[in-house]
């Protein structure tokens, strides 16, 4: 069994530890570290081969993975089964993502509910962690390949608007591929780290950091003081970035040029081209290439024209990041620019007149966030002195959910203090009190955890399951002290514990608590899988039960008994240990009860409308 020296006060890793940096991104991933002789940060690439790793998965008939450029290859052949941006879907729920459904082109399961989403090939379902985590294991056993070592530690980066939930999902990804993942910390902080910035303890600095990638947008004004990194604003469009680009040339060529194309498969091979294009336009003045007996050509000055309004979008962002921090450009020390789309030179010289000074661009715009994430790494690893290192939880503080989950609040290597806080409901109509119970541990199961404390929410008014929002908050204070808070936010009743230094564990138990937990992280999240999706599907059947009792005269024969079949299924399911075979059939009685429920809402509505002028 491999051994953890972990340092309680500061998290830091014994210098022998080899801690990667992983840029886990929408479109590309990629892992970097120091370079043991150079000291200098670099990303891992194979011989010749890219430092990116496509961050896109696709799952044969069988339902083996396969990751990368592999499964870039099916994106147009297969695109029921294959899964690009997976980092979209992190802790997101259906309802989240309602707007931009057609932008996927597999199957998200829409189950009308704020449950987080899923995702169906075949017959299996798979939450954007799995998925996210097969990204992840393709980056470790890459690095392990290159290194020649085992790599199971890592710092993981994220956009800085990510919230609990997606960066919990994100550190749940990193178990599943097998890595025990120290830090996660915000993209912009990381590219700010490889350019020097904030990696000496006297520096004073407030930064830009402008981020295009190839589907996404965002901007951050961070302040960095005493190597604290504070995000003052953030702002951007999820939905925005090189492929925009491309898309812009094809119809420039369509509109111009008269250029048509029958089928996805030519689309596919088109995108390439005017992929292609933009790249040759960063350099030459023109390009030109021959398609189906047809001249595609455009000058770089069209293709500026082309994509003027997309780089506007950008600066309107960049307006409302400025304003939101209270600041006006001058304010700023400088402007960094990430991803791979900022080398299209109208970009560049588009962001250095709107911030009014030169742009830092030197490192690659693609592997700036990767080379930071390492720097990051090499300071919990005791290597780099320089940096401020904050008192950290040494584990994960959470609560017990239904079905006996772990659901963390503070997770471990959170900077102190620190405090975080989330929404729960109750389960039953005229439920008066809630039990909440403290754990500490990384298992996904709480019985495989330590329990701290433990206290009685009462005199919550009667009300539906569901109606009342009781916030838990976690407090933990420069000492350490956590305080728990639980309050039900319509009528105010609250209730609140106090748990004295609650880290009374040994290097050795740390240790061995973060040992089980990697070793266990698949059969934990198996079992996680399996409890959320009978706690779901249990509530399905219930909600469809009342449902129709109350509304069985608008119901067909003929779709009651559809509807009795589909519920027997579902409950034969229940019984059963098998998540996928209770989300297939929780799915198909989702399928038969959407067109009576649309009819009850519908008549609802008209009811209520009933003699009122529109």
């Amino acid at each position: 069994m491999a051994k953890i020296g972990i340092n309680i006060a500061t998290g830091s890793l014994q210098q022998a530890e080899m801690i990667v940096g992983i840029d886990l991104g929408t479109t590309h991933s990629l892992v970097a570290i120091i370079h043991p002789e150079s000291k200098q940060a670099t990303a891992l690439s194979e011989h010749d081969a890219s430092t990116l790793v496509p961050s896109v998965v696709h799952f044969d008939p069988a339902g083996n993975a396969e990751v990368g450029e592999a499964a870039k290859a099916y994106l147009e052949s297969d695109p029921a089964n294959t899964i690009f941006s997976a980092k979209r879907l992190m802790g997101k729920s259906y309802n989240d993502l309602k707007a931009q459904a057609e932008y996927f082109t597999y199957k998200v399961i829409d189950d009308q509910s704020e449950a987080l989403v899923k995702v169906q090939v075949g017959n299996r379902f798979y939450s954007p962690i799995e998925l996210s985590s097969l990204v992840l294991k393709e980056l470790k056993n890459r690095a392990e390949h290159i290194l020649k070592t085992p790599v199971s530690k890592a710092v993981i980066t994220v956009p800085a608007y990510f919230n609990d939930a997606q960066r919990q999902a994100t550190r749940d990804a990193g178990k599943l591929a097998g890595l025990d993942v120290l830090r996660i910390i915000n993209e912009p902080t990381a590219a700010s780290l490889a350019y020097g910035i904030g990696v000496k303890k006297d520096q004073d600095q407030t930064v830009a950091v402008y981020d295009l990638g190839g589907g996404t947008f965002d901007v951050s004004i961070l302040h960095i003081n005493d190597g604290i990194f504070e995000v003052m604003s953030t702002h951007g469009d999820t939905y925005l970035g090189g492929d925009d680009m491309d898309r812009a040339i094809l119809e420039y060529w369509q509109a111009d040029q008269g250029l048509v194309w029958e089928d996805a498969a030519a689309l596919g091979g088109l995108r390439l081209l005017a992929e292609a294009a933009k790249k040759a336009l960063g350099m030459a003045d023109t390009f030109s290439v021959n398609w189906q007996e047809k001249t595609l050509t455009i000058t770089r000055e069209a293709f500026e024209q082309a994509i003027q309004p997309l780089v506007d979008r950008t600066l309107a962002s960049c307006a409302q990041a400025l304003q939101d921090a209270g600041l006006k450009a001058e304010a700023l020390d400088a402007v960094i620019m990430v991803g791979g789309s900022t080398r299209v030179p109208l970009v560049k010289k588009a962001v250095s007149a709107f911030f009014g000074k030169p742009v830092n661009d030197a490192l690659n715009p693609d592997e700036v966030v990767a080379l930071g994430a390492a720097i990051q790494a090499d300071i919990l690893a005791g290597n780099n002195k320089e940096l401020l290192l904050l008192d950290i939880t040494p584990l994960s503080l959470g609560i017990e959910t239904m079905g006996g989950l772990m659901e963390v609040l503070v997770p471990r290597n959170a900077k102190i203090p620190s405090q975080a806080a989330k929404q729960y409901t109750t389960q039953k109509d005229g439920q008066s009190g809630i039990r909440i119970s403290v754990y500490q541990g990384e298992r996904d199961l709480v019985v495989h955890n330590r329990k701290l404390a433990e206290f009685n929410l009462t005199g919550i008014p009667g009300m539906p399951a569901g109606m009342p929002k009781v916030e838990i908050s976690f407090m933990i204070n420069a000492d350490g002290i956590l305080n728990v808070r639980a309050k039900e936010l319509r009528s105010g009743v609250s209730q609140q514990i106090e748990v004295k230094p609650q880290y009374g564990l040994t290097d050795a138990e740390v240790e061995a608590m973060l040992m089980d937990s990697i070793t266990h992280a698949k059969d934990d999240m198996a079992t996680r899988a399996l409890v959320e999706a009978r706690t779901e599907g249990e509530q399905l059947l219930s909600v469809t039960e009342n449902f129709i009792a109350k509304n069985h005269g608008l119901l067909t024969p003929q779709e009651m008994t559809d509807t009795a079949q589909a519920l027997q299924n579902l409950q034969m399911a229940l019984t059963m240990d098998n998540k996928d075979l209770i989300r297939e059939k929780a799915e198909a009685l989702n399928e038969i009860t959407r067109p009576f429920a649309e009819r009850a809402m519908d008549q609802a509505v008209g009811g209520a409308l009933k003699g009122k002028a529109i």
